[in-house]
């Protein structure tokens, strides 16, 4: 049996920022009504976090919970515990209206780090990346460039990105270009 792999196996650019592949994560898509106390109990075993407001990402390394819309969150667990945990949490919603499914597999995952990470992020997503606008704990489902994407901020210079599977190498390049040397943007210095 082969073992797993990322989607890019950890390819790595350092620029004006540094950008890496993250390796494998745990993704669990679990939708249902985020008001329902067994949906947030389950959440919260799973993550050691409450169930997140509104463009709310509470997230600690591997582990974790985002807001993605008014009836999804992505649960965030260590890849090797993501089985376990989807048993748990189907388990614990029986009789609730939800929805839980491992999308880990089709989903990438990079780091975007260093005092130019907002720089990089502004030329990719119609956002405001300013400090006081956008903040660790907070979490944005939007576009870069061309497709489908999701960030959040680890600490003030970390931004974590998710992007379909398919759609990786894409990703890729389009941080790697953002980040070239010389490239710097300035609009976000503190």
């Amino acid at each position: 049996m082969s073992e797993p792999i990322s989607a890019l196996n950890h390819a790595s650019y350092d620029g004006i920022a540094s950008v890496k592949e993250c390796g494998l994560q745990g993704m669990i898509t679990l939708r249902g009504d985020l008001s329902d106390k067994l949906l947030a109990k389950a959440v919260k075993d799973a993550t050691g976090q409450k169930a997140p407001g509104q463009r709310e990402a509470l997230v600690k390394g591997d582990t974790g919970v985002c807001w993605m819309s008014s009836d999804e969150l992505l649960v965030l667990v260590p890849y090797a515990e993501v089985g376990a945990k989807l048993l748990a949490m189907t388990a614990a919603l029986r009789g609730t209206h939800a929805l839980a499914v491992n999308v880990s597999d089709a989903r990438a995952v990079f780091s975007v780090s260093g005092s130019h990470a907002r720089d990089v992020m502004g030329k990719l997503a119609p956002v405001d990346f300013s400090p006081q606008a956008f903040q660790p704990g907070q979490i944005r489902r939007t576009r870069l460039a061309q497709v489908a994407g999701a960030f959040w901020m680890d600490d003030a210079d970390t931004f974590r990105v998710v992007c379909f599977r398919s759609a990786a190498d894409y990703v890729f390049k389009l941080l790697k270009t953002a980040a070239q040397p010389g490239s710097e943007v300035g609009a976000y210095n503190r």
